[in-house]
């Protein structure tokens, strides 16, 4: 798939709003080119980051005075396990829908969209939890990750591609081109003495399942992280587009100048978070975030990176999403990232 979309406004995708109405609203309104439905974690215990995506896991406990999941691998899992690989084996993808008790945020925009007015739409977007990041979170009855224990690590990887695959076709009939972001807020982490054990071929491997699992419905694989990481595991798991904490940590995609080029020259696309969704956000402007990207593209072409070639293969996000941040905030983050893209776009002739 092509890409063409330069310079275009989206985001991360969860929000902090409890109508989800009100959060389709601000989208459409924003990011008219490249909506994604919203993730709305204040709306209640099921609607949180690993929990919305564990529908169809076998052996998910949800304890809800601990507001916490578990996954009880305890006794013998086969019957559980065999139930759950002959719905992955025959595709049966309605086993892993994401109902109205874990997102009101995919039914109220399947149904904006619709009614809307979809000449301007060049994409879809929506997300998955990715499973790293699911499987280092998510612990078991003792309280160790589930990422650590091999059938279940490859249980959640298989969940979460199914997961994708269940969103990408629920809304296929109302734009064929779409996306989807694997959030992998985890590999921050990568390489720390936290997870030492967590091997990088055993990363790529997952995460090139989920690319897989993605491009097989026919749309574009995005990875999101919302901090430093090693730049290159995504690039060699074959993503499409790396959505990155620009305002942050952008000099560190410099830190892989030829990777970065050969991603670029390959189709890839950068997505950069260059309006940030901490306090840092009230002393910035349109102008000062302008000039933040235009300095970080400079550091690319001073290390042989094509301006133009990057600015074409460029999207505008926030560094990361604003479930967790006041309402008032999360609002005026999403309008300055549609000021910020129309104003990149003209900048640079996009």
């Amino acid at each position: 798939m092509t890409f063409d979309a330069p310079l275009v406004a989206t985001t991360v995708g969860s929000f902090p709003h409890t109508d989800p109405d009100l959060a389709c609203q601000l989208i459409l309104e924003n990011f008219p080119e490249i909506p994604v439905w919203p993730q709305l974690p204040a709306c209640g215990l099921r609607e949180q980051m690993e929990i919305q995506y564990s529908e169809g896991l076998p052996r998910v406990v949800i304890d809800e005075d601990k507001r916490r999941m578990s996954i009880d691998t305890s006794g013998d899992p086969t019957p559980d396990l065999e139930k759950f690989y002959e719905n992955v084996i025959t595709e049966n993808l309605d086993h892993f829908a994401i109902s109205k008790e874990y997102s009101q945020g995919i039914p109220a925009m399947l149904d904006h969209l619709e009614k809307a007015d979809r000449s301007a739409i060049r994409y879809l977007k929506m997300q998955v939890t990715g499973p790293v990041s699911f499987g280092l979170t998510t612990v078991d009855q003792n309280k160790r990750a589930t990422y650590y224990d091999e059938v279940f690590r490859d249980v959640i990887v298989k969940g979460m591609a199914a997961k994708a695959r269940w969103q990408l076709r629920q809304f296929q009939p109302l734009c064929e081109k779409r996306i989807c972001f694997v959030d992998e807020p985890i590999l921050s982490a990568f390489g720390s003495s936290t997870y030492v054990s967590v091997k990088r071929e055993d990363v790529v491997a997952q995460l090139k399942e989920m690319v897989e699992a993605i491009h097989g419905e026919g749309a574009l694989a995005g990875i999101h992280c919302c901090g430093n990481t090693e730049w290159t595991i995504p690039i060699d798991a074959g993503f499409n587009i790396i959505n990155f904490d620009a305002f942050g940590y952008g000099d560190t995609i410099g830190l892989y100048p030829e990777q970065m080029k050969g991603f670029l020259e390959g189709g890839g696309i950068l997505a950069w978070g260059i309006v940030p969704t901490s306090q840092e956000f009230h002393s910035q402007t349109v102008e000062s975030l302008m000039t933040r990207f235009d300095e970080l593209v400079d550091d690319l072409t001073s290390k042989g990176l094509d301006k133009s070639h990057i600015t074409r293969q460029s999207l505008i996000t926030a560094s990361c999403g604003v479930g967790s941040v006041p309402v008032e905030r999360a609002e005026g983050v999403t309008r300055m990232i549609k000021q910020v893209s129309d104003g990149l776009k003209e900048r640079h002739g996009q």
